[in-house]
This record gives C-alpha cells, structure tokens and sequence, in this order.
C-alpha cells in the first residue's frame, strides 16, 4: 500500500538546499554592485562593443576578411584581458576579468579565454555561478567593477 511519506518528497519539489541563493554566492561574492559578478546583459553588450570595434579594425586594415576580424577581436582580448583585466569592451560596460583572489589573470589566461571566447561553445556554456568554460578553464572571473 502506498503511504503518505512515499509522495511525501515529490510533493514538496525538488531538495534545493545545496544550491545557492545568486550567482558568485559559492565563491563568496556580494549578490549585487561592485564585486558581484557580471549579469548576462553587460556580459553580451561587451561583448559586442568588442567585436563592433574589431570589425572597424579589420575593415580598415584587412578589407574586412572575416578570419582577421576573429583575428583582431582574440589579439584584442589576448593583450587587454591578460594585462589589464579588461577589454574596451568590459572598460564601457563597467566589468572585469579577476581571479578568484583578485588581481589581473595574466597573459596565459587571457590567451587562453580568448582562444575559447573564440570558439563561442564554451562561452556559452556556464555553471550556476554564471562563470563559462573559458573562465572555468582559467580560473577567472567576470566581475562588477
């Protein structure tokens, strides 16, 4: 016979007590202003304003060939992302790329994530804390500045 107690747990939902609450929760970070991690609008309009200038580049430059605008756009991510922590683009939208510790990710890093930023998969593919395979990859994080 079935009893009460059997259902019991699928009438409640789902056990939600390992998730957190916000995105950077896990990782000890405020849930909003500077510090927070970065949402997916600034994430995306970022990236755009990066892309938008490296295809002005390429343009100019190499008359608009789409494999050096791919070109200039990882150069870009490559040498801002590893030396300053943020491209033109995080720069506008107010974000940076960090390690966990803080700091700046360093040229290995920023080569590495924008190899894969480049790749889009793994960008796009993220875990609860909003951090994709490239920022997995290098331990980094996308933050609010």
């Amino acid at each position: 016979m079935v009893d009460r107690k059997d259902i019991g747990s699928w009438l409640s939902g789902p056990d939600t007590s390992g998730v957190s609450k916000y995105p950077g929760e896990r990782l000890g970070l405020p849930e909003s202003g500077p510090g927070s991690v970065a949402r997916a609008g600034r994430r995306i309009a970022a990236i755009c304003i990066d892309w938008g200038i490296a295809l002005l580049i390429s343009n100019f430059a190499f008359g608009g060939d789409s494999w050096a605008t791919l070109a200039v756009f990882a150069v870009e991510q490559t040498l801002l992302v590893g030396t300053l922590g943020y491209s033109i683009g995080h720069r506008i939208m107010g974000i940076a790329v960090v390690k966990p510790g803080g700091g700046t990710p360093g040229p290995l890093a920023g080569l590495v994530r924008a190899v894969l930023l480049c790749l889009v998969v793994p960008a796009v593919i993220f875990d609860p804390d909003q951090r994709g395979l490239h920022d997995k990859a290098m331990n980094t994080l996308l933050i609010r500045r």
